[in-house]
Order: C-alpha cells, then structure tokens, then sequence
C-alpha cells in the first residue's frame, strides 16, 4: 500500500484541488491531504475551515483523507509513512515554484515528489484568484466546492471589520 501526501494551504479549497486529489488516487492506494501552515503565507480561512471544508470536498473520493499538519512536511511524510508527495502543477511556472522543493524534499529524506498535470480546463484556479476575485465582490461558486463561498464571505466580512 502505497501512501501518497498532497499537501497544500487549500486556502480555500478549489476544484483543481480536487481533481488533483482524485487523479493521485487513482495512482496511490491512499491520499492524505495535508493542510499545512504555511510561514510565508497570510491565510484567509483559520485551518480549522481549511481543514473543514477540505474533507467536505473529498468526502466521496475513497482512500482520500484529510489532515492539518505543521512543522515540516517530510517529518509528517515519514510519521505516517507516506513515500510519495504529489503537486499539481497548472503550468510551467508551477514547476519552477516546485522543483526546488521537490528535491529539498528528496535530499532531505528520500521521499519522491510526483507532479501532476491538473485539467487544463481548471488551470486558471488557483486559490489566491479566488480570494482576490471574492475581495472584489466577483462570483466564486464555479472555482469552489460546496461550503466554501460561504465560509470565503465570512472571513472577508470578518476581516473588513
């Protein structure tokens, strides 16, 4: 059994996530995705909604789970002995962003990093576009699974005061 973790802020959770999700599935006989807490991010959503909201989104993917995790990611990869990390990449400037983690990951511990060509049909989602069109009063249900518009709403009411 091979586990697989795709960590991420998922900050908010979107349906390239998702996809990306499903499609290490059906490579991997587990998927965990690990929410991270990111030092060099500012989130929207507490992890707590991360975390809420991404377990919603997966609920149907068997063999698919859902998990905060801090500190470093090849120390939670090798606590629950994973041997892969999955990403998914949109783009060339994915790759760039991700290939020097990648091998930090594997020089580091060992642990392979699997990328993944999302749906070029969602390669326009990322979620910081989907926070910034949110900010600016644009619609987001299309981009985002179930719960999340509304929990997006709230903490952008919430941070405007």
């Amino acid at each position: 059994m091979t586990t697989a973790v795709f960590p991420g802020t998922f900050d908010p959770v979107t349906w390239g996530h998702v996809d990306i999700a499903t499609r290490a599935r059906s490579m991997f006989s587990r998927v965990v995705l690990a929410v991270a807490h990111n030092s060099t991010k500012t989130p929207l959503l507490d992890l707590e909604t991360r975390v809420a909201l991404a377990r919603r989104a997966v609920e149907p993917l068997e063999g698919v789970e859902v998990v905060p995790v801090e500190g470093l990611l090849v120390d939670f990869c090798k606590g629950i002995g994973a041997g892969v990390i999955v990403k998914g990449l949109r783009g060339g400037a994915d790759y760039d962003y991700e290939r020097p983690m990648a091998l930090m990951n594997r020089s580091l511990t060992g642990i392979e990093t699997v990328f993944i060509t999302g749906d070029n049909a969602l390669s326009h989602v990322a979620s910081s576009l989907v926070r910034d069109v949110a900010r600016h009063g644009g619609a987001i249900g299309r981009y985002v699974p179930d719960g999340v518009v509304d929990a997006v709403s709230a903490a952008l009411a919430a941070e405007r005061g």
